[in-house]
């Protein structure tokens, strides 16, 4: 490394996020091994893992166990003000959303869905569980239920490509705020196929309470976000 009042750790940083920038390295490309990268650059093990290290808490690298280090993808961001749909975010990020429905069906409300959408006993809902995708690559799995009065005039295929929308668009109403709440867990096996990752893997929880601008709940969803895919950002 050059002689520098820089530690040798940054300087190893910089120079492999400039060879990425410079697409040496591409998306998913795999990166040599830590023992060839630390001959290239002249370094100790310690000294190269620390700038790997440093790299992937950045989310330019991504490490996988037992298979090496690779150049992640950007994530996906939503910014955790107001409400925007799945879609909406995609599309904002250059991203093309899509997605696959597992289950789609009218159904008797739990209790915590009548409390979160404030329903009447016998009121039905829609639940719908979908994996989303941005270019086709899986996001996030989620179980919306939705009161089945307000999409009732409408198709499954409607529905399911952007409800936000088609509530807007066609039953006139005006999407207002949501209420969010994220926690951390790992991938159970079911939702680890259907996501494409390992079980036991970190997985980000959010539960979302979405209002019409009126003050009325709309959605209710819970959703489990790849954690190495999805990020939630504030802004004050």
């Amino acid at each position: 490394m050059a002689a520098t009042n820089t530690p040798a750790y940054i300087q190893i940083h910089d120079k492999i996020r400039n060879d990425i920038e410079l697409e040496k390295w591409k998306i998913g490309d795999r990166l040599p091994s830590e023992r060839e990268l630390s001959i290239e650059f002249g370094v100790s093990r310690m000294t190269l893992r620390q700038a790997i290290q440093t790299l992937a808490e950045e989310g330019i690298l991504e490490r996988k166990i037992g298979s090496g280090t690779y150049v992640a993808r950007k994530k996906v961001q939503e910014k955790m003000v107001g409400t925007t749909s799945f879609s909406d975010i995609m599309l904002s990020q250059n991203r093309i959303p899509s997605s696959k429905t597992i289950s789609y069906y009218v159904a008797k409300p739990s209790s915590s869905e009548m409390k979160n959408l404030q329903l009447k006993e016998g009121d039905p809902i829609l639940r719908m569980e979908r994996i989303r995708y941005a270019d086709d690559v899986p996001i996030c799995f989620e179980v919306a239920s939705i009161p089945h009065r307000m999409v009732e005039n409408f198709s499954k295929s409607e529905i399911t490509k952007s409800l936000y929308r088609v509530l807007e668009s066609k039953g006139g109403y005006k999407i207002g705020r949501a209420n969010q709440t994220i926690s951390a867990m790992t991938a159970s096996e079911q939702i680890s196929e259907y996501l494409n990752v390992k079980r036991g893997e970190a997985i980000l929880r959010l539960r979302q309470i979405s209002y019409l601008s009126d003050g009325t709940p709309f959605e209710y969803v819970r959703t489990q976000y790849v954690g190495n895919r999805f990020e939630f950002y504030l802004e004050k």
